[in-house]
């Protein structure tokens, strides 16, 4: 008799459905400004900062950086993404 409770465990591949790369990938190089990438990925408080440095700038840095990170975003693997943004919840790069 197997024990399913902690088969997650042996599992490397993390769920496929809770993968938020593609989304956040695209959301932040089309509407980087408005940081709703940072939102998408549970980051409230870094999407709010993220909303104030838009205002200030007029969106001029954070289109910038809304690029880059897209980019960065999009070049990972599905699992280390998945890793690093998700479960580890490296907010910024």
């Amino acid at each position: 008799m197997e024990n399913t409770k902690y088969e997650h465990w042996n599992n490397p591949q993390p769920p496929i459905e809770n993968n938020k790369k593609l989304a956040a990938g695209l959301l932040a190089i089309l509407l980087g400004s408005l940081g709703i990438h940072k939102f998408l990925l549970g980051y409230t408080s870094e999407g709010i900062i993220w909303l104030v440095i838009s205002v200030f700038t007029c969106g001029t840095v954070t289109t910038l950086l809304g690029f880059i990170e897209g980019i960065i975003y999009l070049t990972k693997s599905d699992e280390e993404f998945y890793q690093t943004y998700q479960l580890n919840k490296k907010a910024w790069f």
